[in-house]
């Protein structure tokens, strides 16, 4: 392995103030002297596919999903960043039929825990918007934290600088234009990511030793490593993200935001396009942990985080070293800023505009102070928790294993006219109390509890099949796949799954979250609720100053 090489320090604050310069450059050209509340959250609903399909891409192919699937590579061999990237993009197409019919029921909105609040009322929305800020500030301190380890490895500046720049930077950009800043910039990001990763992939790949390093450095991988069909990574990474997809893509504000401002008519065009373009890119970029396992590489400090950059400044010359750099930074801050409007919608409609003045009594001026301020709250907050530098896959598994208490609640409140608050509110809160202890092994699995637990996770697993099958075949082939995937998994899994805490965790949350709604509607005999009231309860907090759709040239 070569010496690493770093970035001379002004051409750091060159290429820094460059990128974030000219997102800032951007985002004034669209400001307005009167901003719209609306348009700050989700650019008024109508933004055209090309810059949607962009933005959810670059969303979503942030620099945290990088390092992820690099480090799943680099643990798990070749089939690690295939799980983690097969599945990430079955997360953004199972958003297209469920996309659909959200959109059917609440066109206007803005949030989805905004929807819960018409469709149940306030603890509903609660407890989405409360997942979806815990949610939203993980990934914002996961996105600085791979940029502080980007910084820090490539150039003379260190760790908490690192952080520090980029959190200003995106700050910068994002304040004034909310939204509509966030995916004007995607465009140009994803444009300049997926240029920059057909080009420094390969370029790694023949630099570490080509296609010889697969037999050359076989010996340094285990037999679970060189096994393309490995059930560790199956039951470690593969499994876990297939159940955690799900819940991201039901819970998480980013994706919903993205919902609720593409024309209704380009949903299933915006996010099939997203779909492969994440996956190939993910896939691509996580060979580089498969290549620094071959090539027998330890992350320095033992800290993987390193990985994706020491790869880069082992292996790539000056120039590429900058591309490299302006990739990672352009794809923490297409998911950072994604991060900071998810937070301030949901302050500004959810907390705001709900619970603090009500509806009909929100001032957009006042909306759009209380959005601001969010943006800078969270920033100031994400930096606190990167300096403890946590692992970045465990943050991202962990929230989608979070979100799956919700999944079951949500979809179901969309369909069933008989879901109640009472059904929503108990399902999720049980569903936690059951997730916890699980996830962090704060209890035995043994005799009696493992069984229990392996029964759940059984049920867990068709509950997460069925429902798959229910968006995009519809509800009978969703009974029929649910009833047989569990009963054909329960021989192999009872006995079996509870040795993998983070699996078992993210099934149960699913498995008692479902029983519990359904035993609870059950119930319900008596009220059935009228969809048609969500579009009521639920629209613009700025209808006097729509937004100009046209001449900031979004919706082309």
């Amino acid at each position: 392995m070569g010496e690493l090489q770093q970035i001379a320090w002004p051409v750091v604050v060159i290429l820094m103030l460059a990128f974030y310069g000219g997102s800032f450059y951007m985002s004034t050209r669209i400001s307005r002297k009167r901003e719209n509340a609306d348009g700050y959250m989700t650019g008024g609903g109508k933004i055209g596919f090309g810059i949607s399909a962009a933005s959810m891409t670059a969303t979503w192919i942030w620099a945290s999903s990088m390092y992820a699937s690099a480090t799943s590579g680099y643990q798990f061999g070749i089939s690690g960043p295939i799980h983690y990237g097969l599945w990430g993009a079955l997360m953004i197409l199972l958003i297209y039929p469920f996309g659909r019919r959200i959109r059917k029921v609440a066109p206007r909105a803005h949030t989805i825990a905004e929807v819960m609040f018409a469709r149940h009322g306030r603890s509903s929305q609660l407890m989405l918007a409360g997942s979806n800020v815990l949610g939203s500030v993980i990934s914002l301190t996961s996105n600085l934290i791979a940029g502080g380890a980007l910084i820090s490895l490539l150039s003379p500046f260190t760790f908490t600088q690192g952080i520090l720049a980029i959190g200003a930077g995106v700050l910068l950009y994002t304040l004034w234009s909310g939204f509509r800043a966030s995916v004007l910039t995607d465009f140009a990001q994803v444009i300049a990511m997926l240029g920059a990763v057909v080009i420094i992939v390969p370029v790694v790949f023949f630099a570490a030793g080509g296609p010889g390093l697969f037999e050359a450095g076989a010996d340094n991988l285990t037999p679970e490593q060189g096994n393309f069909f490995s059930s560790k990574a199956f039951f470690e990474q593969g499994a876990p993200y297939i159940a955690a997809v799900l819940a991201y893509a039901i819970g998480n504000q980013t994706i919903a935001q993205r919902l609720f401002a593409v024309r209704e008519d380009l949903i299933k065009k915006t996010f099939v396009t997203a779909t492969v373009g994440y996956g190939a890119t993910i896939i691509g970029v996580g060979m580089l942990g498969v290549i620094a396992l071959y090539a027998g590489i330890e992350p320095l400090g033992g800290d993987v985080n390193n990985l994706i950059p020491q790869m880069a400044a082992t292996y790539l010359g000056p120039v590429l070293i900058c591309v490299f750099f302006v990739m990672i930074i352009g794809s923490l801050s297409s998911t950072a800023d994604s991060d900071l409007t998810a937070l301030s919608s949901i302050m500004m409609a959810d907390v705001y505009g709900q619970n603090v003045a009500g509806k009909r009594n929100a001032n957009p001026k006042v909306m759009l102070f209380v959005g601001r301020v969010t943006m800078v709250v969270a920033v100031v907050a994400a930096l606190g928790f990167a300096s403890i530098q946590f692992s970045i896959l465990d943050l991202l598994v962990f929230v989608g294993a979070l979100w799956g208490a919700l999944v079951f609640p949500v979809i179901s409140s969309f369909y069933w006219k008989r879901v109640t608050n009472v059904a929503f509110t108990v399902s999720v809160l049980v569903a936690l109390v059951a997730f916890i202890p699980v996830r962090f092994e704060w209890i035995p699995m043994t005799g009696a509890i493992a069984i229990t637990s392996d029964v759940l996770s059984t049920v867990g697993v068709g509950v997460v099949l069925g429902l798959m099958a229910f968006g995009f075949l519809g509800r009978r082939a969703g009974l029929i796949i649910g009833t047989v995937a569990t009963l054909a998994s329960a021989p192999f899994a009872i006995g079996f799954l509870h040795q993998y805490s983070v699996l078992s965790g993210s099934l149960i949350a699913y498995a008692v979250s479902t029983i519990v709604c359904v035993a609870i509607t059950m119930f319900n005999t008596s009220k059935s609720f009228d969809f048609s009231l969500i579009k009521v309860r639920t629209g613009d907090f700025d209808p006097a100053h729509e937004e100009q759709e046209t001449k900031e040239g979004v919706t082309r």
